[in-house]
């Protein structure tokens, strides 16, 4: 049993990704009682109450482990030149759908780094697992933080990242790589470090002193037995769950997930403000033109492309729903997530077989 397993009580190697906005308190129970890590995305709740009644919630499911996720970008402080040219951008697409822009851009997930109150509410529920999305805490919160005993994880996406995370004390790296769905861990939102799961899992193994958990683009048993064979302690998967029952998907999402031949994927800016991989639909298309001006910073960008996800949805046009999927789409699969764990679990032991 390896090191990831052994202090975590788990009997797969397998982290459930945290996926903002699509996994949900059930998924991560799910995935937990069967034997792997669920994960909580904290990054949506910005108010103490609410993530403190989660928590509280997630404790009273299960004494499994749950990993609770953490945005720790730099905030985004207010640019109205900026904003406002990405708006005049965008006019003509909510003209088009029949609607108007904000008036007015603000952060639409504020980061953890900025939110004090949010660490008091961590420290007092004391979770088993706390990792960190997009960046590091601040050193007082991570002294803080390493008081509740939790395993400390950091998303790295290059070398430097790594070795950021290892020098502040972390427990592990999630090695995420340009597969991933979504919105990979990339601390500076304006570098593309472009480096596949399994060459970046390789590359920081022998480079740190910190077990490695590779994510990006697993999808199956056999994909997990070959981050292993990479190094890596453990994989996480978050396409792979989107379909499950437990997720938050939409039956039109749900669809797209396990959609035969599979949809095509791509890295954009434009809806959010930070690369992220999705299913390719109007937004990427039409939006993210030559020429276009410079995206509005995250998350001020995203109030912008939810609200413009908004009026297609109004407007009936399913075109700009965004669906983030990584590259290995084609395999996801429509299981219940604790049956979808013990699938895993099989195909990974005939696969090291």
């Amino acid at each position: 049993m390896n090191v990831f397993c052994v202090r975590l009580g788990l009997s797969v190697p397998l982290i459930q990704a945290p996926m903002a906005g699509v996994s949900t308190p059930a998924l991560a129970v799910a995935v937990s009682e069967a034997g792997a890590l669920g994960s909580f995305a904290a990054a949506t709740l910005t108010q103490p109450a609410a993530l403190a009644q989660q928590l509280a919630a997630l404790a009273a499911a299960t004494d499994r482990p749950i990993n609770v996720n953490l945005f720790c970008h730099a905030p985004s402080p207010a640019d109205p030149a900026h904003d406002a040219q990405w708006l005049t951008y965008l006019t003509p697409f909510f003209t088009s759908l029949h609607s108007t822009p904000p008036p007015q851009l603000q952060e639409v997930y504020p980061s953890f780094r900025a939110n004090e109150a949010l660490l008091d509410v961590l420290v007092q529920a004391r979770p088993q697992v706390i990792s960190f999305h997009f960046g590091l805490p601040t050193t007082a919160q991570l002294t803080a933080l390493r008081t509740t005993g939790a395993v400390l994880l950091a998303c790295v996406t290059t070398l430097a990242e790594a070795q950021a995370a290892e020098a502040a004390g972390v427990d592990m790296l999630v090695a995420q790589g340009v597969e991933a769905g979504g919105h990979r861990g990339t601390f500076d939102p304006t570098v593309e470090p472009n480096i596949a799961t399994l060459d970046l899992t390789r590359q920081l193994v022998p480079q740190t002193r910190l077990p490695v958990i590779a994510a990006g683009g697993l999808m199956d048993g056999a994909d997990l037995a070959a981050a292993l064979r990479a190094g890596a302690v453990a994989g996480q998967l978050g396409t792979a769950f989107a379909a499950c029952p437990e997720s938050a998907a939409s039956p039109a999402y749900r669809a797209a997930l396990l959609h035969q031949p599979p949809l095509p994927t791509a890295l954009t800016t434009v809806i959010s403000g930070r690369p992220a991989r999705g299913l390719v639909n109007r937004f990427m298309q039409e939006v993210d033109q030559p020429g276009r001006p410079p995206v509005a910073t995250y998350s001020r960008a995203y109030l912008a492309g939810k609200a413009l996800v908004a009026a297609a949805q109004q407007a009936g046009e399913p075109g700009f729903a965004v669906q983030w999927a990584g590259t290995g789409v084609g395999r996801a699969r429509a299981l219940p997530a604790a049956e979808l764990v013990r699938t895993l679990a099989a195909e990974l032991q005939q696969a090291l077989a």
